[in-house]
């Protein structure tokens, strides 16, 4: 069956996505032959000449020319950029209002734009029969507004073969000499208004890069990144702040994503688009308000006459200098003060009320604190919520709230803090982050979706999926979610090796988000239960995948595979093996054995060494060393939550100088997978199967996530009922594993209810106790366990049920031991 791609809008799962498609079914999919009224995009020997108005905005002919690129790449034949029909056209595209061709089509009736009029980022793409004089026919992208539009054409470079991550990881074009287009009509728009990234914590990873190939992270470095944004349908950044400013770094960096369609905000802490640099530069005093108030007011005000007529969000409030908490304690009085003091200098500077401008209030940290304590801004400022820093979401907006601002997430899959920082490696599991950006989309935080990325790179998988989903929660239902490893392995590497590298990174995800490599060492797991053995044995045949799909990859696709998939998974199966042979040589020097015990650390100085020489491959043999210092971040040798300076090798014993190795915790005596029991739905409750939610297996998740508490679970309320054998007599202690979420409602509880052989329902409340350093450990160990002891338990068959709670609770099995 020769076929080859459909359009975004049948396939509604990640938009500007190119993939498979049986038959060319769908309107304005991309296929490799004729169809009944289809456009000839790409033909041998055959000019294709994409048209735009002069008059349009400037990103537009930026997106415009980037299709002519993209084309070529796919077809290899002669593609031109045109401002006039004299040329014929294939695709004309432009803004409502600001493109006459596009205006004209909708006048003539040629073009159907129902509903896009006043849609933000909304576009039609349509095949049009003689659009104009001497065009038999064309494919019209016409876009509400100018971001719209670029989507739009950005749309059609992804239909034809063209990865977002095209620049960011080598991913060469899918090459077709001929490419038709359906007939047809699609119209899409985000759902989330904005979808972003923040590269944070960028050095010496992403800032070391960007000085080398760039000379700094300047406007040259940020036209990749914001040409990547558009390309992933995204519109918002927080730009790099360790140390530098956007605006001030290089002055040509703002002006040029006003011209691209991209706009920028400051982080968390940085109010009033003024990065911290730019206060560490220039400012005067304490980063104090109740005493430095009129300069720090002149400050901010700067900042929003720098930001001129921009569409760019603003961040209002304040925490301390150098992201830390402004006051001990909630001083709501005075950050009352600085909201209003800070809204009156938009006021000031934009000659207009302060709500027409977008502003943002994040509750990060200490600052949701505030919320909770009743402070409360004006109702067209967004509330961005946050998670722990660790992927869990604190807190949601109370269901029914209706706000002018909305309410959006600010998300993370790097992080700088305790209870250790991890940087290094991409440890983001896709059903963990769909999950908890459902529960925010469920809740209603829909105005803003953020994710700290770190430097970028490596995050590419998981960044596509965050943008994708937000572009349109609603599609990403579970289904989609797993069918998405698949979907993206094709798009970077065809239809031939997708679903094969999906499943490659489906379960590197899995075995990543098991705990953190930074939190690794030779004490994680034990060698004496078997641990230690059998994670190894799961890295191992992981890794032994992974090369076998390299060695069956075209030449060109290499460098891509390289970066996205192979150089995460080899990493870190070698950093299990370092690890494993030192716990292995503590072990045997302990054990007196010098010649085991020595052969063991030569292992782990080889391993050691491997981990440099996998950051060479990276860095100097990949992409002809295109990727300079981006895998710079130290890993080995972690002794507290801050990174370590130089990587370190492990501490190494001998028989004469024994080092200590803990002793292994031994396994639950019974284990039972979350998939393994009845589950019952009720109460206008779904129970949801999620596979492959951790590395040992499928979590049950309820759905949706929003539905009222259940005070008094029991008789018709949402429950699972497992089935197990016991092989003794007397007190047990009965376990419930779970997700480390947390309660987004606000009242500190995050509960499950269990009962035993028909039982009454005992609550059992996961976050109990919550300090910091049972916070800490959950974080660690990528899970919480709430127990129950039961006075007695016969020898034989039970029946123990589950019983639905508070429906953010997400179930990853059921433990039964024997209790003292």
């Amino acid at each position: 069956m020769r076929h080859l791609f459909l359009s975004a809008a049948l396939t509604a799962l990640i938009p500007g996505a190119a993939w498979a498609a049986p038959d060319c079914a769908g309107p304005v999919a991309a296929c490799e032959r004729a169809t009944p009224g289809s456009l000839a995009l790409l033909a041998p020997g055959r000019t294709t000449t994409i048209m735009v108005d002069a008059g349009d905005e400037p990103g537009v002919a930026r997106a415009a020319g980037d299709l002519v690129a993209d084309l070529k790449a796919v077809g290899g034949g002669d593609v031109r950029l045109s401002n006039t029909a004299s040329n014929g056209a294939s695709v004309i595209a432009g803004t409502l209002g600001h493109s006459a061709l596009i205006d004209g089509l909708v006048r003539s009736g040629k073009l159907d734009v129902s509903g896009l009029a006043g849609q933000w980022e909304g576009y039609v793409e349509q095949v049009v029969d003689n659009p104009m004089p001497g065009v038999t026919r064309a494919l019209v992208i016409a876009g509400a507004d100018r971001r719209g539009t670029i989507f739009g054409l950005y749309d059609i470079s992804a239909k034809a073969g063209v990865s977002p991550w095209t620049w960011w990881a080598d991913v060469p074009a899918q090459r077709h000499p001929t490419l038709y287009l359906t007939a047809g009509r699609v119209a899409d728009h985000p759902v989330v208004k904005y979808r972003g990234i923040f590269i944070n914590d960028e050095e010496p990873g992403f800032g070391g890069w960007a000085r080398a190939r760039f000379g700094g992270v300047n406007h040259l470095a940020y036209e990749k990144v914001f040409t990547l944004l558009l390309r992933s349908k995204a519109n918002f950044l927080w730009p790099a702040m360790w140390g530098k400013s956007l605006w001030e770094d290089d002055p040509a960096s703002a002006p040029l994503a006003q011209e691209m369609g991209v706009l920028l905000g400051t982080s968390h802490h940085e109010p009033m688009q003024r990065a911290q640099a730019d206060w560490k530069r220039e400012g005067r005093g304490p980063w104090d308000y109740s005493k430095n108030a009129d300069v720090l007011r002149a400050f901010w005000r700067k900042g929003i006459e720098r930001r001129g007529k921009a569409e760019d969000p603003v961040t209002i409030g304040m925490r301390g200098d150098g992201d830390e908490p402004m006051t001990e304690g909630t001083a709501t009085g005075l950050l009352e003060r600085i909201v209003r003091d800070q809204r009156q200098i938009i006021a000031d500077v934009t000659k207009r009320p302060a709500g027409e401008t977008p502003q943002v209030w994040a509750l990060y940290k200490e600052v949701q604190d505030y919320y909770d304590m009743g402070m409360r801004v004006p109702d067209d400022v967004t509330l961005l919520f946050a998670d722990d820093n660790w992927g869990n979401i604190r807190r949601l907006p109370p269901l029914g709230e209706r706000r002018a601002g909305g309410a959006g997430v600010y998300y993370h899959f790097d992080y700088v803090g305790g209870p250790r920082n991890y940087k290094w490696l991409d440890t983001n599991a896709i059903p963990r982050v769909w999950q908890q950006m459902r529960m925010a989309d469920q809740f209603g935080a829909d105005r803003l979706w953020i994710v700290n990325v770190g430097d970028l790179k490596p995050m590419e998988y998981p960044t596509s999926f965050f943008l994708d989903m937000a572009w349109n929660p609603a599609r990403m239902d579970l289904a989609a979610m797993q069918a998405y490893p698949a979907r993206w392995g094709t798009q970077q590497f065809g239809p031939a090796h997708g679903a094969e590298i999906g499943k490659l990174l489906t379960r590197y995800g899995q075995l990543a988000s098991r705990r953190k490599p930074e939190l690794i060492d030779a004490t994680t797991y034990g060698l004496k239960n078997g641990e230690w053995a059998r994670v190894l044995d799961e890295w191992n045949a992981l890794d032994k995948a992974a090369r076998g799909v390299e060695a069956r990859l075209p030449a060109p696709l290499r460098d891509a595979y390289y970066e996205l998939v192979l150089h995460r998974v080899e990493a870190m199966t070698n950093l299990h093996r370092l690890y494993e042979a030192v716990a292995a040589n503590r072990a045997a020097a302990q054990g007196g054995d010098g010649a085991a015990a020595e052969r063991f650390a030569t292992a782990a100085r080889g391993y050691y060494a491997r981990d440099a020489a996998i950051r060479r491959r990276y860095e100097v043999e990949t992409a002809g060393g295109k990727w300079t210092s981006m895998m710079a971040q130290t890993h080995i040798g972690y002794t507290g939550w801050q990174q370590p300076d130089t990587d370190v090798m492990p501490a190494l014993a001998s028989v004469a100088k024994p080092l200590p190795l803990p002793s292994s915790t031994p396994a639950p005596r019974l284990t039972l997978a979350a998939d393994a029991g009845r589950a019952v739905d009720g109460r206008g409750i779904s129970w949801q199967r999620v596979a492959g939610f951790t590395a040992e297996g499928a979590a049950m998740v309820a759905n949706p996530a929003s539905a009222p508490v259940i005070e008094r679970p029991g008789g018709d309320s949402p429950h699972i009922v497992y089935e197990l054998n016991w092989d003794r007599t007397g007190p047990a202690s009965l376990g419930v594993v779970a997700a480390p979420g947390l309660d987004v409602r606000g009242g500190g509880r995050h509960r499950i209810a269990v009962s035993v052989d028909g039982g009454a329902p005992v609550l059992l409340d996961l976050m109990v106790g919550e300090t910091e350093e049972r916070w800490g450990r959950a974080v660690i160990e990528n899970r919480r366990i709430a127990t129950t002891r039961l006075a007695t338990l016969t020898k034989g068959k039970h029946r123990v049920t589950l019983w639905l709670v508070d429906p953010e609770v997400v179930v990853e099995g059921i433990t039964l031991d024997p209790a003292a």
